[in-house]
């Protein structure tokens, strides 16, 4: 008979890791990427566009793999449609520097390569921080906005 005062300290019999295991894909993942900044146009009709890349093994998404190119109105939208159709609480967006959109500045205003990448950065933290939800994961706009070529502005608003 044993004494139940002393701690029983044989370990657990368990399979021994491997690389696959250490270093393999987590069991569920959803990364988003926005790169490669890209301005287009002349004048007034001069905007930039972000690459948005999403690689996800979340079997909600219909894409494991996707690229689209957005600009900031996009993530306007996207911000707009989740604050009035669902009870998320979706973060904030990078400020619009209208100050910087003066005509008597002296720089390039929202075109200078430092603001572009300070709201590239901005830009990547909103939309990890609202996919990450997953209420969000659950709305047919992030799922527009983030795997079709072209957002339908006039969609049914709703869960996938």
């Amino acid at each position: 008979m044993s004494d139940p005062t002393v701690a029983d300290t044989r370990r657990l019999n368990s399979k021994p890791q491997d690389l696959t295991d250490a270093y393999g894909p987590p069991s569920n993942f959803l990364e988003i990427d926005v790169y490669d900044p890209q301005t287009i146009g002349v004048g007034r009709n001069r905007f930039t566009t972000y690459e948005v890349r999403m690689r996800t093994n979340l079997p909600i998404f219909k894409l494991k793999d996707s690229v689209v190119r957005r600009r900031y109105s996009d993530f306007e939208w996207l911000k707009n449609e989740l604050e009035r159709d669902s009870k998320i609480v979706v973060p904030p967006l990078p400020g619009k520097a209208l100050k910087r959109q003066l005509p008597f500045r002296g720089d390039e205003g929202i075109f200078d390569e430092s603001f572009i990448e300070e709201r590239r950065v901005g830009l990547e933290q909103f939309i990890n921080r609202l996919a990450g939800h997953p209420l969000a994961q659950n709305e047919r706009c992030l799922h527009m906005f983030l795997q079709d070529e072209s957002i339908d502005r006039n969609y049914v608003p709703g869960k996938v």
